[in-house]
């Protein structure tokens, strides 16, 4: 198989059925699906696990005609064929047959021709026979191993690739104490940065910036003992160049990390405090987001007041006392974390935490003066305007709220000025059609004159000519 199968039409839909439910006995042959692709069960897997779409995988093959002449071998070579589920094939029949397959488990595979070299055949290449046009195959196959590629990001920028599998089930959450060992490469293979050892890991508390935003994420995905590569794209890693003692990074590098989570301490959750911790704990968490916003980091900032908010937000168990408590703080998570979502430019969850906050505090003149800011943004001008007024009747002298109202005419004014341009010119195009059209009009009517007129009008055209 040292050329490419083709990839007939319809295989990429009969790769997405689901055919792990199939049961097979060893020695029973079974139809994958509805494409005429038929497995035979010659030894039992492992587990119960089997490859995924977006796994590496490496196989073991020996590729025969119904005559018996083998055309290709992985096992010749003495190497594993290795590649990725989901990123083309060069057999289509591999990547269907293998995510039905278990660790170890070998099978014999017979290939119809759209699934193998088509109607083309292939010619001989090398030591390889030629496999004739529209000829069946046999495929002695065996899944050898695979490694589990996880997608960190729903775009895919963060990749996981897990070399040794963790233990248990538990993973760090955001501010879990982790000790792990890395190494920083990049695609080239050079080394641009280590941290950790066997005999003294790197430690370091998760969602703090202390390693680039990528591998953080990567590694509240992982078990304890378990070892990734991490594939993190610069949206994730480094937008600018940067130089460490080992390497320089160019701007916008993909950077690989080889990653160990060693141990780690998780913090703890809200479901296992009681009200008082609850309330402990968002107060901290608030303190944090204070001063990350004084220091402009607004996007740490709001995860601080977010998670403060999630510690008190549901407060039926608390007693009338911590309710007292709790209401002030989870007002001011609400409102810090909408002033870091304007910072952000998010403006559509600025107006819903002002608007949580004034389901609170109907009279919260700081959600309405936010929520007017958000809305003057996504040019909900009325909104904007309503907000302002309200927040005025309450506090006629506060100066903010003046400012922004000044800031709402202007905008206001420009807008107007923009519709009226927009309104004059259509208008303008409308009365040039309009005219157009009358033009027209009276050249019919001229028309109608000189065809009544009859030859002394054509006359005196062809004089004119």
């Amino acid at each position: 198989m040292a050329d490419d199968f083709e990839l007939p039409q319809g295989a990429g839909m009969m790769e997405n059925e689901d055919f792990g439910d199939t049961v097979f006995k060893v020695g029973e042959e079974k139809e994958i699906g509805k494409q005429g692709l038929k497995k035979l069960l010659v030894k039992e897997g492992e587990g119960w696990e089997t490859p995924e779409t977006g796994d590496e995988v490496e196989v073991h093959y020996t590729g025969t005609l119904l005559d018996d002449t083998k055309f290709d071998s992985s096992r010749d070579r003495g190497t594993p064929f290795k590649f990725k589920l989901g990123q083309g094939y060069f057999c289509p029949a591999f990547a269907i047959a293998v995510k039905t397959m278990k660790k170890d488990e070998k099978v014999l595979l017979t290939v119809k021709p759209q699934y193998g070299f088509g109607h083309q055949g292939r010619e001989a290449i090398g030591n390889d026979v030629a496999v004739p046009p529209n000829a069946t195959l046999m495929v002695d196959l065996e899944l050898v191993s695979w490694k589990v590629v996880d997608e960190v990001t729903d775009d895919k920028k963060v990749l996981k690739k897990i070399l040794k599998q963790g233990e248990g089930y538990e993973r760090p959450n955001d501010g879990a104490v982790v000790k792990v060992k890395y190494t920083g490469k990049l695609e080239d293979g050079s080394i641009f940065e280590q941290k950790g050892s066997d005999e003294e890991p790197f430690e370091f508390m998760t969602g703090e910036e202390q390693v680039v935003d990528g591998l953080d994420r990567a590694l509240m995905t992982m078990k304890k003992g378990e070892v990734a590569s991490v594939s993190v794209a610069a949206e994730y890693g480094y937008q600018t160049e940067i130089k460490t003692d080992l390497a320089v990074v160019p701007p916008k590098s993909t950077l690989i990390y080889e990653v160990e989570l060693v141990s780690f301490v998780k913090e703890k959750e809200s479901w296992d405090m009681n009200t008082a911790e609850k309330i402990e704990a968002a107060g901290k968490k608030k303190e944090e987001g204070n001063a990350l916003f004084k220091v402009g980091k607004y996007f740490r900032a709001s995860k601080k007041y977010e998670k403060a908010a999630k510690y008190i937000e549901y407060d039926t168990s608390f007693s009338e006392e911590e309710k007292k408590q709790s209401k002030p703080l989870k007002v001011t998570c609400n409102l810090n974390n909408a002033a870091c979502k304007l910072k952000l430019k998010d403006y559509t969850q600025a107006e819903k935490l002002c608007t949580k906050v004034l389901e609170i505090e109907s009279q919260n003149v700081k959600a309405l003066y936010r929520r007017a800011q958000a809305y003057i943004q996504t040019a909900d001008l009325e909104l904007a305007e309503m907000d302002i007024k309200k927040a005025l009747e309450i506090d006629p002298n506060n100066r903010d709220v003046k400012l922004e109202y000044r800031a709402l005419k202007e905008k206001q004014k420009e807008y107007n000025k923009k519709a009226a341009k927009f309104y004059g010119n259509m208008f303008a195009r409308m009365s040039k059609l309009e005219e157009l059209e009358s033009g027209k009009s009276g050249s019919q009517k001229v028309e109608t004159v000189n065809k009544e007129e009859g030859s002394d009008a054509m006359a005196v055209d062809g004089q004119s000519a």
